[in-house]
């Protein structure tokens, strides 16, 4: 119902189209569908090795699939990200944060702009002060990823996650992907990570739409407003928050009660 309330209003941002990936003989995605519109805040959701990654990676434009399209605003993407301008800005968190060992916070948050700007190095200070602000760490630039918390390395992520260019602003984030966000964490750190995802999708300076891999119960319901069920290559449901709990899907039933016993098979 949501879904189709959003799709009479919006024309999709992006779309795959029986997208497949193997990785030798084991199949990832299976003629994947999907659909993704401004301003949604959608969660995929299935059993460790079903290709929920996978498809972050496809989307961000970081890993090629072996058949299907992706189109980004209507125009069939070409080849990887670096083989062409998408028209749409996308950043990825990635689960361990991937930061730079060697690098100050400032530096690493900064680290698009040093490399590929004509911004002063005051300029850059300025945008990433303001970043870093946005996520909670202010005065913390001088820092290194050594001397942060697993959730503060996470934040300093995000806060990479949606820098901008005034220079150029067309190609500023407009959608984040994230994967895993709050894996490792504990429940209160997770809960500060949750909350900074919705903060972002809010103002005007993060990005607005957004597509989340989670195991973690919390988070997906308090991140999400869709959810799509990715299990055996193919998206097995679709839905909101509240049909988590109504839905007779017996994939969904047993996944959201830790069930050994139902049609996911348990790896030994």
């Amino acid at each position: 119902m949501m879904e189709a309330i959003i799709k009479d209003q919006k024309e999709p941002i992006i779309e795959l189209k029986g997208v497949s990936k193997s990785f030798g003989k084991n199949v990832i995605l299976d003629r994947v569908d999907l659909t993704i519109y401004p301003g949604e805040a959608l969660v995929i959701i299935g059993p460790s090795g079903t290709g929920k990654s996978t498809i972050l990676r496809i989307i961000a434009g970081l890993l090629p699939a072996d058949e299907g399209e992706i189109y980004i605003k209507g125009h069939k993407r070409k080849g990887l990200i670096e083989d062409g301008e998408d028209l749409l800005g996308i950043s990825m968190v990635f689960q361990q944060a991937a930061l730079f060992d060697s690098l100050t916070v400032e530096e690493n948050v900064g680290f698009s702009l040093y490399q590929h700007s004509h911004l002063s190095s005051h300029k850059i200070h300025e945008i990433v002060e303001e970043k870093l602000e946005m996520v909670g760490l202010k005065d913390t630039g001088s820092l290194y990823p050594s001397e942060l918390s697993g959730g503060m390395r996470k934040r300093v992520s995000f806060a990479r996650a949606v820098m901008s260019n005034p220079e150029e602003p067309q190609n500023n984030p407009e959608v984040i992907l994230y994967d895993e966000p709050t894996a490792g964490l504990d429940p209160i750190a997770s809960t500060v990570i949750e909350d900074l995802v919705r903060q972002l999708q809010c103002t005007d300076r993060g990005c607005g739409t957004y597509v989340m891999v989670s195991h973690q119960n919390s988070t997906i319901r308090r991140t999400a407003d869709r959810v799509i069920f990715l299990y055996g290559g193919k998206i097995q449901w679709s839905g909101s928050i509240e049909e988590i709990d109504t839905t007779d899907n017996p994939l969904v039933r047993q996944f959201f009660s830790a069930s050994t016993k139902g049609p996911i098979r348990v790896i030994e």
